[in-house]
């Protein structure tokens, strides 16, 4: 199909309209054209004119050349095609000419269905004709035609035959019949003559059949409608609906018999004793069948096929786990490159006063509605700590608590989780085999968990009647291991006492360490009889070096020095604050410096020995705990109810935080516990609403001590002394001098 014409008008260069002097109307008046194709306005003659510029070449054309259209005609021909190219063929051993290429590429060719309204075989649809026969479909079609002509010949034979058979009975029939058989022949007669005129007249109106077998055009009779092949329904969707039928059966009732007896207790005890042997003698029955059929497997087999099974299962925790870390690196992306390289830049400019960057929050869904009482870092894994909830709340019934440990490198679900019946109070972690965990309750009762088994039951429990506390277990702390090997820790509770358990083979003993006692004197009872003061612990503290001696804070604000020799002395007592004591900690570097925290407000820094604090520090609020950092030794930092964290550095500025944090919201949370990560310079905070903050350390909160430039070279905990040594000689009174004797004076002789 050859392309479409373009036609295109040709114009020449030349002026394309008579040079008749035209009249323009502007918007000051008229404009006529001046002399040289200048346009001048009348009213606008002062402007400068516009003149038209004619090219010298241009060509000029008359009116009737340029109104002339020229046709052009695009077709695929390439004019530039060689037409003569030759190549030298070895076969023939001369140049033979190359059939020239082709230069149309097909791009798309699709069969179509559609046919125009003006061609000959759309023509031939719309006026009845069926479609095209070839010679094979005519060659069928007259074979059928004679198939069904032999069939009615046939059919007709039959008939005549019975005809004759039934003569004798039915005469009178015979003539109708025969009358109805010259009217059926007439009839086909005549329709067979129509048949034959149409079919003639078919025949002028149709094509000859050529040598070559050309197709034939059969009439169809009368015209057929173009039906849209694009809406129709299909049969298999019009579907009858089944009968509904009534099925109605026949049962013969059941027998019926009248029954009277006299019924007594005795008799009903007695039936249902008797149907109850019943039962059971068709249970042991059916335990028999069941051993009987069922082949019992050897205990050998069934430890190995637990083996297996448990092998199993934990390669797929194993994996299940990995799969969950990595999904959450990718989901907190962001947090671990702040936690691995993110360091403030404003400290720079900031000598005295640095920051915390928020990090990830640690969350367990069954423990929101309690409070975190305590947290300690895993003193082997540094990425694991265990997380204590329960209640200080007292004033409300206490609900279900429990304990978690958090990895960093999970934040969205703990790696393990044990419920109590009454609330974690505390919780400490073995530092030499990190596995073992011990817990105090709000119940009195004290618990060991270990953590390589995958149950959550303890493996030791106090006893609930004689063997436990009969207060709050406010802390637990494990101890040195006893010349025997026994792993062994300490507890202090609100009844006073403190306790030494000891893991045994089967349970858990207690030894009686000190009970705690006021220096008031005594009360006279109802009864009369002399009654002494106890008091009531709430924290207590082992010191560094020396493994018998440890501090216990009380409510009374006072904090006893003891030694696990003695169960009924203080080696010492420092009237420390007003309000309960809730923390004490010993410094990392300096083991005679600690620290305390109360409800008063105040934090104090104290020396042992001397019986004044070094420091006081008043923050405006409670302080909820209060911890040494391990990097630095003048380095602490407290928690207050109002949600806000302070950072202190003693050796930058003696009297103020160096940072000031709000973490949570002061109306709706507080802040209970905080603990800083042995290696990372990371600490964690707890609030009341059982949630868990992670804080980085700006580089300002974590300054270490720079070496001298001359003399000898010292290790970095050294260095922490002396700094710690230059800073406590500021703060110490100068010791007392006192006069020595004067001499004898000499005798003359």
């Amino acid at each position: 199909m050859p392309p479409p014409q373009k036609k295109t008008t040709a114009q020449g260069p030349g002026p394309q309209k008579s040079n008749v002097p035209k009249v323009h109307k502007g918007k000051a008046g008229t404009v006529k054209p001046g002399p040289d194709g200048i346009v001048v306005d009348e009213l606008d003659a002062w402007i400068k004119a516009k003149q038209l510029i004619r090219p010298e070449d241009q060509l000029e054309l008359s009116e009737q050349e340029l109104k002339e259209e020229i046709a052009r005609v695009l077709t695929t021909n390439n004019p530039q095609i060689p037409s003569n190219i030759v190549e030298f063929s070895f076969k023939e051993g001369c140049f033979v000419p190359v059939p020239p290429t082709t230069q149309t590429v097909l791009l798309l060719d699709i069969e179509g269905t559609i046919l125009h309204r003006d061609s000959e075989e759309a023509r031939n649809q719309l006026q009845g004709i069926i479609g095209i026969e070839d010679e094979d479909d005519k060659e069928q079609r007259q074979s059928v035609e004679l198939e069904e002509v032999t069939l009615e010949e046939e059919d007709e034979e039959k008939e005549k035959t019975e005809a004759e058979v039934k003569e004798g009975e039915e005469t009178g029939a015979e003539e109708d019949e025969d009358k109805d058989r010259e009217e059926e022949s007439k009839e086909k007669e005549k329709e067979e003559g129509e048949e034959g005129a149409e079919d003639e007249e078919g025949d002028e109106g149709a094509p000859k059949q050529g040598l070559g077998g050309s197709p034939q055009l059969v009439k169809a009779g009368p015209k057929k409608k173009l039906t849209n092949q694009f809406n129709f329904c299909e049969r298999a969707t019009l579907t009858y609906n089944n009968a509904v039928r009534s099925l109605e059966t026949q049962t013969i009732p059941p027998p019926r018999a009248t029954f009277s007896a006299n019924v007594t207790q005795w008799i009903i005890y007695d039936a249902y004793q008797n149907d109850f042997e019943a039962q059971q003698r068709e249970k042991e029955k059916e335990k028999e069948k069941k051993e009987k059929a069922v082949p019992t497997l050897k205990p050998e087999v069934k430890k190995k096929d637990l083996a297996l099974t448990s092998d199993v299962t934990n390669r797929t925790l194993l994996a299940v786990k990995t799969l969950e870390r990595m999904i959450n690196q990718n989901t907190y992306d962001d947090i671990a490159q702040d936690y691995r390289y993110w360091e403030d830049p404003s400290d720079e400019y900031r000598d005295e006063e640095g920051t915390l960057l928020p990090l990830w929050k640690f969350v367990y869904e069954k423990t929101k509605k309690n409070n975190v009482t305590d947290l300690v870092w895993s003193p082997t894994y540094y990425d694991l700590f265990a997380v204590a909830f329960g209640s200080f709340d007292f004033m409300k019934p206490q609900s279900e608590g429990a304990m978690c440990l958090f990895t960093l490198k999970n934040p969205s679900f703990p790696e393990y989780v044990c419920t109590a019946e009454s609330g974690v109070v505390c919780v400490d972690i073995h530092p030499v085999h990190p596995y073992l965990i011990c817990i105090g309750k709000y119940d009195g009762n004290v618990a060991v968990y270990d953590v390589h088994l995958t149950q959550t039951e303890p493996q030791y429990e106090s006893n609930s009647v004689t063997n436990k506390h009969c207060g709050i277990v406010w802390q637990v702390h494990w101890g040195v291991d006893m010349p025997d090997g026994e792993v062994n820790f300490f507890s202090v509770s609100a009844d006073g006492n403190v306790y030494n358990w000891v893991l045994t083979q089967h349970e858990l003993t207690q030894t009686l360490i000190i009970s705690l006692f006021l220096s008031c004197d005594p009360i006279a009872g109802p009864d009369g009889t002399q009654i002494s003061m106890t008091g009531c612990g709430t924290t207590i503290t082992f010191h560094p070096t020396q493994q018998l001696i440890f501090l216990i804070g009380t409510e009374e604000g006072n904090i006893y020095k003891c030694s696990t020799a003695y169960a009924s002395l203080y080696l010492a007592t420092y009237e420390a604050h007003h309000m309960p004591v809730y923390k004490i900690d010993y410094n990392k570097f300096y083991p005679d410096i600690f620290i305390s925290c109360s409800a008063d407000w105040r934090v104090k820094i104290w020396e042992d020995g001397r019986s004044d604090p070094l420091f006081v520090f008043d923050l405006g609020c409670a302080v909820g705990d209060v911890e040494w950092a391990p990097h630095s030794s003048t380095v602490f930092a407290a928690v207050t109810n109002d949600g806000k964290v302070h950072v202190f550095d003693l050796n930058i500025n003696k009297y103020r935080p160096i940072c000031i944090q709000s973490v949570v919201s002061k109306r709706r949370n507080k802040l209970t516990r905080i603990a800083f990560n042995n290696k990372l310079p990371i600490i964690i905070v707890g609030d009341d609403r059982g949630c868990v903050t992670s804080l980085k350390l700006s580089p300002n909160l974590r300054k270490k001590v720079k070496p001298p430039k001359k003399g000898p070279t010292y290790t970095e905990r050294e260095l922490e002394l002396m700094k710690l040594e230059k800073l406590l000689a500021l703060v110490r009174e100068p010791p007392t001098l006192t006069r020595p004797p004067d001499l004898p004076t000499p005798v003359d002789t």
